[in-house]
């Protein structure tokens, strides 16, 4: 199992040496913009390195939105996200799952989902695989619930859709992380990606802020989360505060070494 962080995206490798990691995420262009990636600076570098790759796509992102203004885009970023990960050698694009409004019905959010596949089917699809993340909170949202995820995944399984499990967001969803792994398992037959994130807001919260695996102001116990590293056997990304991701690296790279 490969265990790394999310780290800046100007010079990622540096950040993973820092680390001690072996695999990384970072973003390709403004996570809080539309703008399609430009070729990285490192690309070569990075896509010729033995560290596994994985891009994060912006969180503007919402497939299942009913309004074109943002589903339309929504849709063009990813694919332009997706080619912008194959050029440098990323196993996949993480995508949060989305949500619709509050008066509207989160079936028509999962056929907009089933939608995006269609359509770049048509076209021959998408660059790299894309990597579904569960969410922590919203009523309407497309994978706050393991319900929803798998209605969802009647609809996009077929197209070989991934999945990213983030272990805050669940928590803050109010999920059991002893049985998370197993339950989502049985949905979409695959994990992977793990966002090993503690949490700093209490069981339920529906927040989405993480904290350091160990050593932070985190609510999850560490051992839980390692356990969850075991069991999903896929490569792990610590989405925390940049002080602590080493100490995070090195504590679940023990752990999982020892299950």
């Amino acid at each position: 199992m490969k265990i790394g962080a999310h780290v800046r995206d100007d010079d990622p490798l540096s950040a993973v040496a820092e680390r001690d990691a072996e695999v990384l995420q970072f973003f390709l262009s403004d996570p809080q913009g539309w703008k399609a990636p430009k070729p990285h600076p490192h690309g070569e570098a990075i896509k010729e390195s033995p560290v596994e790759v994985f891009v994060h796509s912006p969180y503007l992102i919402n497939v299942a939105s009913m309004n074109n203004r943002i589903r339309i885009p929504s849709r063009k970023n990813v694919t332009q996200h997706a080619n912008g990960a194959a050029e440098i050698g990323a196993k996949g694009l993480v995508v949060h799952g989305g949500h619709v409004g509050s008066s509207e019905d989160v079936e028509e959010g999962l056929v907009n989902w089933r939608k995006l596949f269609e359509r770049e089917q048509e076209k021959g699809g998408f660059a790299v695989p894309i990597l579904i993340e569960n969410t922590a909170g919203g009523d309407n949202a497309m994978t706050r619930d393991i319900d929803t995820i798998a209605r969802l995944w009647d609809k996009v399984g077929e197209f070989g859709a991934g999945f990213c499990f983030d272990t805050c967001h669940a928590y803050a969803a109010g999920w059991d992380l002893t049985e998370a792994v197993k339950k989502v398992k049985a949905i979409t037959g695959r994990i992977d990606l793990v966002h090993l994130n503690n949490s700093r807001d209490e069981f339920g919260s529906t927040r989405d802020r993480h904290a350091n695996v160990v050593g932070g102001d985190g609510t999850i116990d560490p051992e839980v989360l390692a356990a969850v590293a075991a069991e999903a056997g896929a490569p792990v990304i610590v989405e925390t505060p940049a002080d602590g991701q080493a100490a995070d690296i090195a504590f679940v790279r023990e752990r999982v070494a020892s299950t």
